[in-house]
């Protein structure tokens, strides 16, 4: 399997206008004064760094990459891309043990499920959660998620495997960290809503985190590993077995599609355009008239949809919303566009907690306000960041899941004629 790795970095900030409009759309730059904002961090700074890496400020450690600069930028420039390359080009700063943690989901993962009712205690207890605030800089006020005592690529095993290859069409499912280790109702609502179309689901062999807590805590050679081992499983998925890679994470699918490239200058453009958002992937289909979805005449719920900054920046929030808006019985209000503040690991850290709550402040009283019965969001952190700050309890789906509570499975089944 070859990897093509390129010399020449693909950040165009010649190509900025200094019009800031970044500036203006930045979720940091009002609530934390010591970030110099994306212009002037992004290619204003890189003009500097390129002549000496001295120029390099700290400060962009700040940056959450939530990518709104480069949604807004009139001119396609890649700020975050330039923003996140430098960082891990120019900091002298060493990695400390809790970025290193943090990062190493599938370790983490792993070790926590074989004892998860244990782990989960110890974790939700004020206690741990100080001493993890005093000695490693994981703030006291995060909660992590809970473990599951089953990972989903078991019960997939287990449960799913065995009838997949019955159906004539398939799609190899990217469950990601967050799916097999804490939640794998997720991956299991996946499962039911392609069975229920006829669409059989495969895994990723050998699948690894897609790498975006590495790259954003500077682990290169971690993330570049993971990168190559996906790619290599993609490849085989697409190329080999003709079927789409498909995940259910909006932060997943964008860090394979465009950061394997951007900032870990992997050459993916092979197989690319076959890396889908799942929702993406049945709208398409439902568009095409290859499938049908019906749902329970009795579903009612008031939902809010929240736009990850991801989902943003990949322009699909329009997939997840249309969908949920197919189902009859919901009442869908689409929230203003606001970052939630997490940022993966970010939001996690001592040090960026505050600035975490204050940039997911103005969403926080959105949802407040409205009340909804549910929050649905394609990105996990976020929803983790919205469970965890909204006054008022919440949940908050996937879309997926809300549309396999709503889907009338045996009346989908006959329409699709599975």
């Amino acid at each position: 399997m070859k990897y093509q790795q390129h010399n020449v970095s693909p950040n165009n900030f010649e190509q900025c206008l200094k019009c800031t409009i970044c500036t203006v759309y930045c979720p940091v730059v009002p609530v934390n004064p010591n970030y110099p904002g994306p212009k002037q961090a992004g290619p204003d700074g890189e003009r500097y760094r390129l002549k000496k890496g001295d120029f390099y400020d700290e400060a962009l450690k700040y940056c959450l990459n939530c990518k709104r600069c480069e949604v807004a930028c009139p001119s396609n420039v890649r700020i975050g891309d330039i923003i996140q390359s430098a960082r891990i080009k120019y900091s002298k700063q060493p990695t400390p043990l809790r970025d290193n943690i943090l990062s190493d989901t599938d370790l983490a993962g792993k070790m926590a499920t074989k004892m998860s009712p244990l782990v989960n205690f110890m974790l939700k207890q004020p206690l741990v959660k100080t001493v993890m605030d005093l000695t490693i800089g994981v703030d006291k006020h995060r909660t992590f998620p809970k473990y599951a005592k089953r990972t989903f690529v078991k019960w997939f095993k287990h449960d799913a495997l065995p009838y997949q290859k019955d159906f004539s069409r398939q799609v190899t499912y990217f469950h990601g960290c967050y799916v097999n280790y804490n939640h794998p109702k997720l991956g299991k609502d996946f499962v039911k809503v392609m069975n229920a179309v006829g669409i059989g689901v495969q895994l990723m062999e050998n699948e690894r985190c897609c790498g975006v807590a590495k790259i954003a805590n500077r682990l290169t050679r971690q993330a570049m590993r993971d990168a190559q081992i996906n790619l290599g499983a993609i490849r085989k998925a697409v190329i080999e077995q003709g079927t789409q890679v498909v995940g259910t994470s909006s932060t997943c699918i964008f860090t394979m599609r465009d950061e394997y490239h951007h900032i870990l200058h992997l050459d993916n453009n092979d197989v690319r355009s076959q890396i889908n958002l799942a929702t993406r992937y049945l709208w398409n289909l439902i568009e095409k008239g290859e499938i049908t979805l019906v749902f329970k005449p009795d579903y009612k719920k008031r939902i809010a949809y929240h736009t990850p900054c991801h989902m943003a920046k990949l322009g699909w929030n329009i997939y997840s919303i249309e969908l949920i808006r197919k189902i009859p019985g919901v009442d869908l209000t689409i929230l203003k566009s606001e970052c939630c503040g997490i940022a993966g690991t970010y939001g996690f850290k001592k040090e960026n907690y505050k600035y975490s709550q204050a940039i997911g402040s103005a969403l926080f009283e959105q949802i407040e306000e409205l009340k909804p019965e549910i929050v649905a969001t394609d990105c996990e952190t976020c929803k983790w960041q919205i469970e965890m700050s909204v006054k008022t309890p919440i949940e908050v789906y996937n879309p997926i899941s809300i549309i396999a509570e709503a889907l009338d499975v045996e009346a989908t089944k006959k329409s699709n004629n599975v």
